[in-house]
């Protein structure tokens, strides 16, 4: 067995802020293995605060950014473990930029109206992104195209529900099922 290595899953689940990124991809990491990171945490102390002020981030300081999430998950692989990212992942460009990590790379679009999302920004408390920033976001989204590998989930229901649907959607093993890339 020496030398095989384990297939690995790469999973970011995208959308708006506010969509429930976060809260979804933890849910799938505690049920499937799957090491998780919120893509968030590798923005610079300059775009956070760019972020804060409420001025959105220009292309030019996003490359960066999902160069360091590409990296992320395509060290993982390297070391045989699976992953799942909270990401924005607004473009199409973007996505492709995280798919030059590991070989493969899947998504889930959280997707929701507008009212939906702006309601629930409103009752976030502690994160840096301002509500007023959804409109650009909702104006930058991209949806997946048929070629990318993903799905698309409304963020109507309950966040257990939407764990729930996208481990069934993208058919992730559940923690004491099959090996899980951890």
């Amino acid at each position: 067995m020496t030398g095989e290595r384990r297939p690995t899953r790469h999973v970011v689940v995208m959308g708006v802020s506010g969509a429930g990124k976060t809260t979804v991809a933890r849910g799938i990491s505690e049920l499937t293995g799957l090491r998780f990171a919120e893509a968030d945490e590798f923005h610079s102390a300059a775009n956070v605060a760019q972020m804060r002020a409420g001025i959105p981030l220009d292309d030019a300081q996003r490359w960066p950014w999902l160069r360091a999430l590409a990296g992320w998950m395509a060290d993982r692989h390297a070391e045989g473990v699976s992953t799942i990212l909270a990401c924005s992942a607004l473009k199409r460009a973007y996505r492709d930029v995280l798919r030059q990590g590991p070989p493969d790379v899947e998504f889930l679009h959280l997707d929701g109206t507008a009212e939906l999302i702006r309601d629930r920004l409103s009752r976030r408390v502690g994160h840096y992104m301002p509500a007023s920033l959804l409109d650009s976001q909702r104006a930058t989204l991209e949806q997946l195209d048929p070629d990318e590998s993903g799905v698309v989930l409304q963020v109507t229901a309950a966040p257990a529900e939407l764990v729930t649907a996208a481990i069934a959607r993208l058919r992730l093993p559940l923690l004491g099922t099959a090996a899980a890339g951890r």
